[in-house]
């Protein structure tokens, strides 16, 4: 009897083998979604790009581009001017940022929670939610710290308003190894510090707001646990978006010879001063229209995961 019981749990106990095949499987299915959603609302990222940097842009700043009057002037015009298919410039990057991005997270997250105290949420809330910051900060950090240079081209290439011979890189490859032959590999880590501080007040508020409005609405069905969790994102986007303005701006300048910032904090000051506080917030209703990305991976994620891992019961996928 005990020997039977001891076979049954064998066979009910997945290998190591079988546990990487999972995770594998569901790192591709959420990849895949991902991929898919990121490419459908990729001229929507653009646009948002387009009219956050253009105030640092040397194209649009000499005159020689009209500045960008708002979302639909942006897409009309870039249609236009650039071609249809300009307005996914950028997107390859961003794509191919993601696998890396989520294989990286999964490991740090673990890593950087086994060093820190555990705390129980309901008795220790606050510590808890320092602990949670903390590790989830880090292990962000530590991705990024190996994916920004993705991050950077996708920025860069989105924010390029050149057509044919007139455009700065011609392609993922080309802006790359341009921007590291004018100031060395670490000028492909331009904002990256600010960046870190972004993702810091964006989980903040994130799991600010979420307790928050479930406290309040006590969400009991899965339609309104969605809304909510879409509300929650687009706050938290707002909340942060001023971090991401100041990034994306020092990145416009990276390899140039004239700097229209000497720094994180004079970046802000400099945009507060010329530009008023509204400036920090400039595309951010594209970001808002973007975040529909991310409803598409909540709803896609489990049918593609069906497909590739027909054993699945289905989950969620997170970026």
């Amino acid at each position: 009897e005990f020997r039977m019981q001891k076979e049954q749990r064998a066979l009910t106990v997945p290998s190591t083998q079988e546990r990487v095949i999972a995770i594998a499987k569901d790192w591709l299915a959420g990849g895949t979604a991902a991929g898919i959603s990121k490419t459908v609302v990729a001229p929507i990222e653009r646009v948002k790009l387009l009219i956050q940097t253009q105030d640092a842009n040397p194209k649009i700043a000499s005159g020689e581009v009209p500045r960008y009057t708002g979302i639909v002037n942006c897409f009309v015009r870039v249609s236009n001017e650039q071609g249809v298919n300009s307005l996914w410039r950028g997107n390859l990057a961003n794509v191919i940022r993601y696998f890396p991005t989520q294989a990286f997270n999964f490991a740090f997250k673990d890593f950087f929670k086994s060093i820190f105290p555990k705390y129980n949420q309901k008795t220790q809330f606050w510590p808890w939610f320092g602990v949670n910051m903390a590790s989830g900060g880090l292990a962000g950090a530590a991705s990024l710290l190996i994916v920004y240079p993705l991050d950077f081209a996708r920025t860069r290439l989105g924010a390029d308003v050149g057509k044919g011979a007139n455009r700065e890189f011609n392609g993922l490859v080309d802006c790359v190894m341009k921007t590291a032959n004018r100031g060395g590999v670490m000028s492909l880590y331009q904002g990256f510090g600010i960046s870190v501080a972004g993702i810091i007040v964006y989980r903040g508020a994130y799991f600010g707001f979420y307790d928050s409005a479930v406290g309040v609405f006590k969400p009991n069905n899965v339609l309104m646990k969605f809304l909510i969790a879409q509300a929650v994102v687009a706050s938290s986007g707002i909340a942060s978006y001023p971090f991401d303005t100041v990034r994306r701006r020092l990145m416009m300048q990276s390899g140039a010879k004239e700097r229209l910032y000497n720094g994180t904090i004079d970046c802000f000051v400099k945009i507060f001063q010329k530009e008023g506080f509204n400036a920090f917030f400039k595309g951010a209703g594209a970001n808002v229209l973007r975040g529909m990305g991310g409803a598409l991976v909540l709803v896609g994620y489990d049918k593609i995961k069906e497909f590739i891992n027909p054993d699945a019961k289905g989950g969620s996928s997170s970026e």
